[in-house]
This record gives C-alpha cells, sequence and structure tokens, in this order.
C-alpha cells in the first residue's frame, strides 16, 4: 500500500510513524511543505524565550524516519490531488501516487487586513521561520515590540521577546487577555503579573493601521494612539487550511468533513488535525490532533477499532514563571461560580457548575489539580457529595466525599 501524508506537522508525522509500526513496508511518504526536518510546534515558544535551542524541538531526524521506512521530503508543497488518478502533484511539478492519502494541513495563521500589513517587519507566529524573524529583531535590545492579540499565542511571544530585551506592548480588543480561556478577574491577575515583568497592555484597543515606509515602524490605534515598533506580531487567530481538499471536491465547512475514523467525502482520504472538522467541530490543540492521528491509522491499517470522539479540551499556559489552566466552558451565564482566592500567594482559581456537575475551571498560580478538575468536566460526575471543599482540591474533596 502506498500512503501520502500531507503535511509534516505533530499530527502527520505521528500518523506516518503508527503506520510505519503497524504496516512495515508500506510505502509512506511524509511531504512537509517547510524546510525543515518534523518539530514541535508546541515548543516554539520555549525556543523564542531562549530555553531551547533549534535541534532540541526535532521530534524525527532522517535517520530515525528512514529506519522506520518513511520517505520525508522537507521543502515539499503538495499543490493538487487528483483523485482519479490517485496521485498528488507538488509545486515543482512531480507526480507522487497513493492508495491511501492523509491531509495534515494544519491551519493558516490570520492576518488583520489592515493598512500596512503586509510590510517588512509584520509577521504571524505560526512555524519556525517566524521565530526566526523574531529572534533577528530581539538582536535589537531595548527596540519596541508590539504584539496583536492576547490569546494564549500573543502572550507567548511577548514573553518570549520581552525576555529578550524588547519592549512589548499587546494591543488587545477585550478588557483582558486570554478570555477565550480565562475569565476577568484571571486574566486581570496575569496581565497585572505581565506587567510586573515590563509588558505594557492595551486593552481593550482596536489597531486601525500599521505604519512605516521601507518597513514597519509603529502601530496606530483607533483612538489615535501611536506605538512605535520595531516588529509586529500578529496572533489573532487561525483558519483551518482547506484549499488542497476544497479544490480536489471533498467535502468542506470551516474544515474538511471527516467521520469519526477521520475519513472525508472520498474513503481512501483522510483528514486530520486543526484542517479536519467532525460532528460541526474544528480543534486547534495538540493533543486531540494525535489522538486524530492513532485514529486514522488504524483506519489505513485496516482495523476501525477505534473512533474518535471529542473531549474537555483544556489549555495550559507558563509564562514568565506563572502558570495558568482552564478547561471547559468558562463563565457560561446558566451555571454556579465556586472561587478561591489567595492574594499572598497570587493563586486563584474558579469553578463552574451546572446541575451539580463541574462543567468549567480556571486555575491560576497554582495548577497541580488541574488533572482532577478535567477528569471531572470529563466524566459529568455529581460532585454533591463533596462540593463544600472541591475547590480545594483532591485530597479536600476525596476526603469529604
Amino acid at each position: 500500500m502506498r500512503v501520502l501524508v500531507v503535511g509534516a506537522g505533530p499530527a502527520g508525522t505521528r500518523c506516518a510513524v503508527r503506520l510505519a509500526q503497524r504496516m512495515p513496508g508500506c510505502g509512506i511518504v511524509l511531504a512537509g511543505a517547510e524546510a525543515a526536518l518534523p518539530y514541535d510546534r508546541v515548543a516554539l515558544s520555549r525556543l523564542l524565550a531562549g530555553e531551547a535551542e533549534v535541534e532540541a524541538l526535532i521530534t524525527h531526524d532522517l535517520r530515525q524516519l528512514a529506519a522506520l521506512g518513511i520517505d520525508f521530503r522537507a521543502a515539499t508543497r503538495i499543490a493538487a490531488i487528483d483523485r482519479t488518478g490517485r496521485q498528488a502533484l507538488t509545486a515543482k511539478g512531480q507526480a507522487i501516487a497513493y492508495d491511501r492519502l492523509v491531509l495534515a494541513t494544519g491551519a493558516h495563521a490570520l492576518r488583520l487586513p489592515l493598512p500596512g500589513a503586509e510590510l517588512p517587519g509584520v509577521v504571524p507566529y505560526r512555524d519556525m521561520a517566524d521565530v526566526r524573524a523574531m529572534l533577528r529583531a530581539s538582536r535589537e535590545r531595548g527596540a519596541p515590540a508590539v504584539v496583536i492579540g492576547g490569546g494564549l499565542l500573543g502572550l507567548e511571544a511577548a514573553s518570549g521577546l520581552a525576555s529578550r530585551g524588547m519592549r512589548v506592548t499587546v494591543v488587545h480588543a477585550v478588557d483582558w487577555p486570554m478570555e477565550r480561556q480565562l475569565d476577568a478577574d484571571a486574566g486581570a491577575l496575569l496581565a497585572r503579573r505581565l506587567g510586573g515583568r515590563g509588558i505594557r497592555f492595551a486593552m481593550p484597543a482596536s489597531t486601525v493601521a500599521i505604519e512605516g515606509r521601507e518597513r514597519v515602524e509603529a502601530v496606530r490605534l483607533s483612538d489615535g494612539r501611536r506605538i512605535p515598533a520595531r516588529i509586529v506580531v500578529m496572533a489573532v487567530g487561525i483558519r483551518p487550511e482547506t484549499a488542497l481538499a476544497r479544490e480536489a471536491g471533498l467535502a468542506v465547512n470551516r474544515g474538511v468533513v471527516v467521520d469519526a475514523a477521520m475519513r472525508t467525502a472520498d474513503p481512501v482520504i483522510h483528514a486530520i488535525g486543526e484542517c479536519a472538522e467532525h460532528d460541526g467541530r474544528t480543534i486547534g490543540l495538540v493533543a486531540p490532533a494525535l489522538e486524530q492521528a492513532e485514529v486514522a491509522a488504524e483506519a489505513i491499517a485496516g482495523t476501525d477499532r477505534i473512533a474518535w470522539a471529542p473531549r474537555a479540551e483544556a489549555s495550559a499556559l507558563k509564562v514568565s514563571g506563572t502558570a495558568v489552566w482552564s478547561a471547559g466552558e468558562i463563565a457560561a451565564a446558566d451555571t454556579q461560580a465556586i472561587t478561591l482566592r489567595d492574594d499572598t500567594a497570587e493563586a486563584y482559581r474558579r469553578l463552574w457548575l451546572r446541575d451539580d456537575r463541574l462543567v468549567g475551571a480556571v486555575l491560576y498560580g497554582d495548577t497541580a489539580d488541574s488533572g482532577f478538575y478535567l477528569d471531572l468536566i470529563a466524566s459529568g460526575r455529581c460532585v454533591t457529595a463533596f462540593r463544600a471543599a472541591l475547590a480545594l482540591g483532591p485530597a479536600y474533596a476525596k476526603g469529604a466525599a
């Protein structure tokens, strides 16, 4: 069997490796658009912060891939899929035949349609090339940097640039950072902590233009403020990369539509990771993407023993030494909240319940109990017996039960 995996990110690489292990001798081509070996994209923040070198991010080198029987092709962009002839065409015109095809094309970073958005010095935060651009800019210590977007990736970028000596301002459209993962109180705590580390915030604020002649020089806000910038990082979200699938005539909504075996409308083509849409939902985290890779590998190997089903998703961030974690529904209108806060220890947790079942949680500072709360959210277990001790963590809650 000839298998082509399009995309050498974490999901694509995991799928190729599992297929090689499940089907020794199978002809597997792993095509990556980047001119790089497969690497841990989540660890890019460590590279930016100076906590790791490029080599530490590599998950599989050429020797390891060859030993598995995987034909890895870097800098190979797949431009078209011929479903009738069962072959893919690269941007250079090379044809790669397949019996099974896995789309792991991921997502692309959004760029706000602003005047000046294409100026040199305006970069997204998505891949190794983006981090290299930020590292080049950070050589000018003390230079100003602006990060547009106060979500998880935006704060990682801001923290990394600040740790390298740049004067960073985060421009965010909402009153507090990470509003999708944190409630207002936890967001305020995080902003204050980062402010103590030299990161400034403009919130709520809207960017109307990026100014500069030959390269970026400043960001202009809707209230008239002008923030100088040697580099501007856009961290305003991602969009599933579906153009290849759409042009091939596959069913596409927000993502490439798949079933529980990660099969598309064409039974010999699978889609996994950020580019896939299952039951009307796309994903943006690595853990479920890796699970989808495992499911697709099993299906291709001919054993539909497992089916993918979404779980409660959790987000974790450790920035400037501060740990933040959240999962489930945050501040939903029809829930009851339990709050525990220790200003001296800079610890905060808030839990949201519906019908005496935990549906959401935010932990700030001390995240050691995150696994306990995630299990409760995922299981839907009734917490009536230990509700009074729930915010104190598993040791007290289990004792009360």
